[in-house]
């Protein structure tokens, strides 16, 4: 990466950071609540539910939108198209953050959460729970490794400890320096590994709910479900990136990036076209329509889980009007970004019927008030990151 970053020159705390501080305070309270009094003392799963808000969110959604590291590292690095280099710190940072919480998550989820680290020495190949679990844990170290140079950038040559810290001080500059050689020379490798990894897991989480058949609502089960989980996340990278950057942008009062987003959403239409007749080609396939009218509040969640993250931005984008226009283009992009959410929330959580459950599932305000926690941490720690290191672009920030 050698587009020119800097951190920028912005108040840290304002009225919207204060916000987040009250939302990772209560998110911390119910955290450890939980860890005190049990899983079942602030959520409403049960032994028929054992899944619900926190894997639907926090997990299926998180890793999905966190799809806009691999896409675009793949977009600059691997097909070289380095004109949307000054988007890719960005979306390596989002990516990264995203998927500490997706671990973060997992941990206040599972009921034992001691025992998160068997998987790495428990082999189970028939489980498709391990395939996630070891890729999403050797991808989040390999957004750690991609994430490197840009604290390398800030911190080269510039440790200079108080006192006497001489040797300490030699020992880290020289440190730096070797990472900065070495990471250059082989950073390739971990961006195609890390575009490997992303795909593999990104089906994967579809593929949890194949061994459902009788429990998902017929509108969302099929067998093709890993192949809707993988390219719905590709069809949502590159509008991630547009939502990022236009809230960045807006917040951060920096120049737009209409002349890199504007061309990334091109090829937004075709990954989404793909996606929307592989879904409405299956339903017509498998018959799956008949269930359209019935005016349950499955089918309903359906229908605006298709026509508003689906098919309304479709066609927005084929539009090179709405494509130069930073207002229209975000709106289609956010409608991408919700109707991906609700997907993994339909999936996981309203398609979800246990033939043993008592009662539909509502999320308790504990798990509501973690799942807020975590979001308004991550945000917290992506304002921090870009305030006191070189990841977004020098010429975007402008006066205040």
């Amino acid at each position: 990466m050698d587009h020119k970053s800097a951190p920028l020159k912005k108040k840290f705390f304002t009225p919207g950071v204060y916000v987040m501080l009250a939302f990772m305070a209560a998110g911390a309270i119910a955290i450890v609540a939980r860890f005190i009094g049990g899983i079942g003392y602030v959520s409403n799963l049960t032994n028929a539910r054992p899944w619900g808000l926190w894997v639907g969110v926090d997990v299926a959604t998180g890793v999905a939108l966190a799809a806009g590291g691999f896409t675009t590292a793949a977009l600059a690095h691997i097909w070289g198209r380095h004109h949307y280099e000054p988007i890719t710190r960005p979306a390596l940072l989002t990516a990264m953050l995203g998927y500490t919480f997706v671990v973060l998550g997992l941990l206040v989820d599972i009921g034992r959460s001691w025992a998160i680290w068997k998987p790495m020495v428990y082999w189970n190949f028939n489980s498709v729970l391990f395939e996630v679990a070891m890729c999403v844990m050797i991808y989040l170290n390999v957004l750690y490794i991609e994430f490197i140079p840009v604290v390398v950038e800030q911190f080269k040559g510039r440790v200079n400890l108080p006192g006497s810290f001489a040797f300490l001080n030699r020992f880290l500059n020289r440190l730096l320096a070797l990472a900065d050689r070495v990471l250059g020379k082989v950073m390739w490798v971990f961006v195609i590994l890390g575009v490997v990894l992303s795909c593999m897991h990104q089906s994967s989480l579809g593929s949890l709910m194949l061994v459902a058949p009788t429990k998902i609502h017929p509108l969302w089960y099929s067998p093709l479900l890993p192949l809707f989980f993988l390219t719905s996340a590709m069809a949502v990278g590159y509008p991630m990136v547009v939502f990022e950057t236009t809230l960045a942008t807006t917040s951060f009062q920096l120049d737009s990036e209409m002349e890199i987003l504007t061309p990334l959403t091109r090829i937004t239409v075709f990954l989404l076209g793909s996606y929307m007749v592989l879904k409405l080609g299956d339903m017509a396939f498998r018959g799956t329509y008949v269930y359209l009218l019935e005016g349950t509040f499955q089918t309903n969640s359906f229908i605006i889980e298709m026509l508003f993250g689906v098919i309304i931005p479709f066609a927005m984008l084929v539009s090179l009007r709405v494509r130069q226009s930073r207002k229209a283009l975000f709106t289609a992009a956010s409608l991408i970004v919700g109707g991906v959410v609700l997907n993994r929330i339909n999936v996981f959580i309203v398609a979800y019927s246990p033939p043993l459950a008592e009662n539909r599932y509502f999320p308790a305000p504990g798990e509501i008030f973690v799942t807020l926690g975590l979001i308004a941490t991550l945000m917290f720690l992506y304002r921090f990151l870009v305030t006191w290191l070189p990841v977004l672009q020098k010429t975007r920030e402008v006066a205040s």
